[in-house]
This record gives C-alpha cells, sequence and structure tokens, in this order.
C-alpha cells in the first residue's frame, strides 16, 4: 500500500521488512515450506538476525537466542546471516529505483529513499511512478512497503509503522537512542504527535536538540539533503607524450609519477589499493597491460613501483615499445580503508609486519597468488574447520588464536591428524581420563595429563537441528607419556548421556 499524505509529496521512501529471509529463498538457501531464520554469534551467543513470515507467525523475533527459538518452535531452520549478500541484493533495487529518479539513497540494512522532485510527471503522476516501481521491486522477488512523504525520514517512517500521518505513529518510529526512547515513554509520551506538541525549548533541554531537529524534519519544516548512491569514482591517472618513449627508464619514471599521483587521490579518501593496473598504449595501437596485487592496502609509490619492476621482470613475453609509447595510464580497481597509525614505541615490531608483507607482496608477484598459501581462521570451534589454507590474495576469515602464557605448554598442538587415528585407551572410569593407550602397535603409559577441554558438537548444521541428531561432543585431554612424547586425545561421545561405549582418538601431536 502507497501512503499519499494530504500535502504534496516530496520523497519515498522504501522499506524491505523480509529482505533477508527473501534473499536466502531467491539464493535456494532456505528449504520452501520450513520456517528458517539467519543467525550470528553476538555477545557470545547464537541470535536470530532475521527471521522469515512463517517464523515470525510463530512469534520468533530477531535478537532473540537460537537456543530459546528452538524451544518454542522445535522445527525451525537455522542458516548463517550473510550481510554482504543482503547489502548486494539492497544495492540491486537501489538500482532499480535509479530508473525512476537519479537522486536514489540506500537506507541499511532494509531501505531506499528517493526524492521524486521533477520525476513524477514523467511516470505519470506520483501514484503510476510508485505502482510501476513496486511491480519490478515485486519481480525481484522482494516485497516492499512505499510511502510519500515531504521529508525523506518523515517517508522513512510512515514506510515503517504504516499510517497516513506522522504524528500518529509511535514514538517507536523516532530514529533516536534508545535511552531517550525510553525516557519519551517514561513521561508519559505515546505518539509522536503528542512529542511535537510539546513546546522545543524544554524538549532540548531534557532530551537534547537532535530531538528536536529530528521533530522538525518530521512535520516538514525542514529537510536534510539526500547523498544519493552511485558507484565509487574509480581512481585513475594517466600521462600523454608529445613524442613516443621507449627507454625503459622513461617508461618506469612516468609510471613513478603516476603511482605518486594516485597514492595523493587515495589518502585523500583514507584508502590504500590493493590491486594496481597499468596500461602502455603504443603509438601503433598495441596496449601492454601489467596487474600487481598486494597483502594488505597501501599507497606507499615506492612500494608499488618495486612490485611493477618485480612484474616486468616476471613476464614470459619481455615488454616491447616498438616505436614508443604515447600514453600509460594507472587505475587501482581495488581500494580499502587504512587506518592511520602513529609511530609508537612497538614501531620495530610494527617494522618487521611491514618487512613480512612486502615479502609476501614479492612472492605474490613472482609466482602468483595461487601458490602463496596461508592460514586463514573459520567461524567454528571444532579443531579441524577452525582453519585451512587460503591463497594469498583470498580474504582471510577472523580467529582467535590466544597464545598461552609466558612458560605455559601450548594448548593446541601445531600438527593435526586428518583424520583423527582411534586408538584403544584404558581408564580408570569410562568418563575419567585415560591412563595408557595403545597406537601404531605400541602401549603408551600416561604420565601426565590434564583436561578435559570439552566441544559440543555444532548441532546447527544439521538438518534436524538440535532435536534430532545434534551429534557427539568431545572432550579432549592434553598427555604426556612415561618417554616423553605428548599427545591431544579426544573421547568421543559423552559416556551414557550420548553412547554407552565411546571412542577414543588421536588428534594431534605437540612438539
Amino acid at each position: 500500500m502507497v501512503v499519499r499524505p494530504s500535502s504534496a509529496p516530496l520523497h519515498l521512501a522504501l522499506f524491505l521488512p523480509w529482505l533477508a529471509s527473501e534473499r536466502a529463498v531467491l539464493t535456494r538457501e532456505a528449504e520452501p515450506g520450513r520456517p528458517f531464520a539467519l543467525i550470528e554469534k553476538q555477545r557470545g551467543a547464537l541470535r536470530l538476525v532475521a527471521v522469515d513470515r512463517e517464523a515470525a507467525r510463530l512469534g520468533l523475533d530477531p535478537g532473540l537466542p537460537l537456543a530459546d527459538a528452538r524451544a518454542r518452535v522445535p522445527d525451525l531452520a537455522a542458516l548463517p546471516h550473510a550481510p554482504e549478500a543482503d547489502r548486494a541484493l539492497l544495492d540491486r533495487v537501489v538500482r532499480l529505483c535509479g530508473r525512476f529518479t537519479p537522486l536514489v539513497a540506500a537506507d541499511p540494512p532494509a531501505g531506499v529513499i528517493c526524492d521524486l522532485g521533477g520525476c513524477a510527471h514523467l511516470f505519470g503522476g506520483e501514484e503510476a511512478l510508485c505502482a510501476a516501481l513496486r511491480r519490478q521491486v515485486r519481480a525481484l522477488g522482494v516485497t516492499a512497503r512505499l510511502a510519500l512523504a515531504r521529508t525523506g525520514e518523515a517517508a522513512r517512517a510512515l514506510a515503517r509503522f504504516g499510517g497516513e500521518d506522522v504524528r500518529g505513529l509511535p514514538i517507536a518510529a523516532l530514529d533516536i537512542d534508545e535511552e531517550i526512547r525510553r525516557a519519551l515513554g517514561r513521561a508519559g509520551f505515546l505518539t509522536v504527535g503528542e512529542v511535537m506538541a510539546q513546546p522545543s525549548g524544554p524538549l532540548a533541554a531534557r532530551f537534547g536538540i537532535g530531538l528536536v531537529r529530528l521533530l522538525e524534519r518530521l512535520a516538514g519544516e525542514a529537510d536534510l539533503p539526500l547523498v544519493p548512491h552511485g558507484p565509487p569514482v574509480p581512481v585513475r591517472v594517466e600521462m600523454r607524450f608529445a613524442e613516443p618513449v621507449g627507454r625503459t627508464g622513461d617508461v618506469l619514471d612516468a609510471i613513478e609519477a603516476l603511482v605518486g599521483q594516485a597514492a595523493d587521490q587515495l589518502a585523500e579518501r583514507g584508502e590504500g589499493g590493493r590491486a594496481f593496473a597499468v596500461r602502455l598504449h603504443r603509438s601503433d595501437g598495441h596496449v601492454a597491460r601489467l596487474l600487481i596485487e598486494t597483502g594488505v592496502p597501501t599507497r606507499d609509490p615506492a612500494l608499488v613501483l618495486r612490485l611493477l619492476r618485480e612484474r616486468i621482470d616476471s613476464l614470459a613475453d619481455p615488454l616491447d615499445p616498438g616505436f614508443g609509447y604515447d600514453t600509460i595510464d594507472l587505475t587501482v580497481p581495488r581500494t580499502e580503508r587504512i587506518e592511520e597509525r602513529q609511530p609508537g614505541l612497538a614501531e620495530p615490531e610494527r617494522q618487521a609486519g611491514q618487512d613480512m608483507d612486502a615479502l609476501l607482496d614479492r612472492l605474490t608477484v613472482r609466482h602468483g597468488a595461487e601458490t602463496i598459501r596461508h592460514l586463514a581462521g573459520a567461524d567454528s570451534h571444532v579443531p579441524e574447520r577452525a582453519g585451512f589454507l587460503s591463497s594469498q590474495g583470498a580474504p582471510q576469515g577472523e580467529c582467535d588464536w590466544t597464545p598461552p602464557g609466558e612458560g605455559e605448554p601450548p594448548l593446541r598442538p601445531l600438527l593435526l591428524l586428518d583424520p583423527p587415528q582411534q586408538v584403544e585407551v584404558m581408564a580408570a572410569v569410562p568418563d575419567g581420563p585415560p591412563r595408557l593407550f595403545r597406537w601404531r602397535d605400541r602401549t603408551w603409559r600416561i604420565v601426565r595429563q590434564e583436561g578435559p577441554e570439552r566441544i559440543a558438537p555444532e548441532w546447527w548444521r544439521r538438518r534436524e537441528g538440535h532435536a534430532g541428531k545434534p551429534g557427539l561432543s568431545r572432550d579432549y585431554y592434553r598427555v604426556e607419556e612415561a618417554g616423553g612424547h605428548r599427545f591431544w586425545l579426544f573421547r568421543h561421545g559423552l559416556y551414557e548421556r550420548e553412547t554407552s561405549d565411546p571412542c577414543w582418538y588421536v588428534h594431534g601431536l605437540f612438539a
């Protein structure tokens, strides 16, 4: 439904209440006909980030712990939340709105605001424009609620909470801090109109000037300029020559100057380049291309030039200037933010890290990103899933590998057996620590042991969830045998609670 206020509207707001869940359906991650939720780890617990219509009908809301949601809806399917995919779908909606007006801005995580000034008559009026836009958004597989208002924030509030006038909306429609919203509720305010009716002076003194400015924008007395959405302008510099240049030294000098100009543009943006592309235009029309990638964002001209020299030296087909190059251009297709850091007491350690990054960049340029591997972290507490080898150019996952304190033994072994090898173990009691085990045709008598470290199964990865077959827990022990060898053993399954005959495995070896 399109909400039409009594005054002439200038802004259109779209609210996509089921964006995340509809994206999961479009990508076929969700199973049709079954309620599901998108989850992520927050404050040490798995919580619901978004739910589909059926899960919402059953009383589930975002922010609810997954365990509580499972207790209410046992057959709830849990899928990992993919915010990047949600943003990509929102960008598609933004680009679609750009067909109707050039002034379009994304309102993350699930909204779009458009300025319709001077555009609606091209589509037969505002109602016809909204109807056409609604049809095209629905064709994407996305549900949208539309609202028209004189200001963008008023249209945004109407799209999210419905109604025909912002004065009738609840105070939850105010885009302010939760503490101020609670204070307004304790003061007895129920609607936005009741707050608007109060004098601005006492409101500003008690709740801050920001609330007064927001009420002015909701009432149409003021508005914020809309920053239109658009692709970032790529960093690109070029140099043209009156006479073609062919000497290698002259070409490198020109490239060095271009890198310096690109570094100035990157510094203004607060960014660094992850990829640098150089094109050398020969006077006969031939174009030679050079591309380098870096492991970390940089805008150091000396580093970029050094990597370009490495690339030129490693070419199987050397550059042939022919009759010379008349134009050289450089673009930075990939950029990332750079956090400015002031040098301090830890400068030697930082310099060591920069030296390692430079070495990896040189090896990557010479031998290719796929040949350089590093250990990346994965979002799993199961040891064999917590890390994997990734190529140098791939994004590195988050991990938290905390080293032990000084003088403490390592908590995890450097060498993991893949897969873990089953062993015969003798223990004083079935659920107690191991006393000796037999592995590789030899009996190992344990003289010291530490544990257990219990790791629960990842039941949320299973289709049946916790209610079906959640899997078996693991009890890990760090043990030392009489000869000084140290092993990482685990018992697979809790005795009598999960299995009557748990098995033992060797999973790793300590140095």
